[in-house]
């Protein structure tokens, strides 16, 4: 199936649409500056963000999830401190860092106006690993107006297993070719595409702040390769 017949469009949404990398960094320092501690708080974030994932990614594969994301980001927020000898936050202090920075993350500024331009033609969901009340608080925090939220929380698989992929074309109740998979993860889209969905690439260059992300390059055989949100809209022949 050609681009055209694409009838939906599903975005990551922890890296892709969210500057989760700002988030934990701003906190973290906050928090430092608090107790007249000074640390890499970029590096830090950055060590927040690894370890939450190897607690989440293909969660579900052996037996029903007993955590969502917000337990990933508490237990993996306590083992940072733990190993970098800043285990003096109290535990409000540390919800600071789990809850009320996450739960407020900034949209990357492309995205916003963006996103209105594509409901126009086409169901756009955000499919993500990250808890669903993670999802609807940085949609009120950014004016986001999704046509649906699909969290790995409910499914019980999470990505990159491919019944997460499969569960959300049967949810959606289209063919995987009809849905398009946005990520600037190669990870995430190589596993859409496994399940048969198109793919987009888009940029975040800055993600992980100055360290370069673990697979800037886009795989040539995604359908799209841009750099911004209105690029990509352009190339599915939306007008801004």
């Amino acid at each position: 199936m050609s681009l055209d017949e694409i009838k939906a469009l599903t975005f990551d949404t922890g890296g892709t649409i969210l500057d989760w990398h700002s988030g934990f960094a701003t906190a973290l320092q906050e928090a430092g500056n608090h107790h007249g501690i000074d640390k890499d708080w970029p590096a830090l974030a950055n060590e927040i963000r690894r370890c939450s994932l190897k607690l989440m990614v293909n969660l579900g594969e052996h037996e029903a999830p007993t955590r969502n994301f917000d337990d990933g980001h508490r237990m993996a927020l306590d083992k940072v401190l733990a190993l970098n000898d800043f285990e003096i936050l109290s535990s409000r202090e540390r919800r600071k860092i789990w809850w009320d920075a996450v739960h407020n993350l900034q949209c990357w500024p492309d995205f916003p106006a963006v996103l209105p331009k594509l409901r126009q033609k086409y169901y756009c969901a955000s499919f993500t690993i990250l808890s669903f009340r993670i999802i609807i608080d940085t949609a009120k925090k950014n004016n986001l107006d999704w046509d649906a939220v699909f969290s790995c929380e409910a499914i019980g698989k999470y990505k990159f297993l491919p019944e997460s992929y499969s569960a959300v074309t049967k949810f959606l109740q289209f063919q995987p070719e009809e849905c398009c998979m946005i990520a600037c993860h190669n990870w995430d889209l190589d596993a859409a595409k496994a399940v048969g969905f198109k793919t987009a690439f888009v940029r975040r260059p800055r993600e992980w702040g100055d360290e370069n992300p673990p697979d800037p390059e886009p795989n040539p055989n995604h359908d799209i390769i841009v750099d911004t949100f209105p690029e990509l809209a352009q190339r599915l022949g939306v007008r801004l």
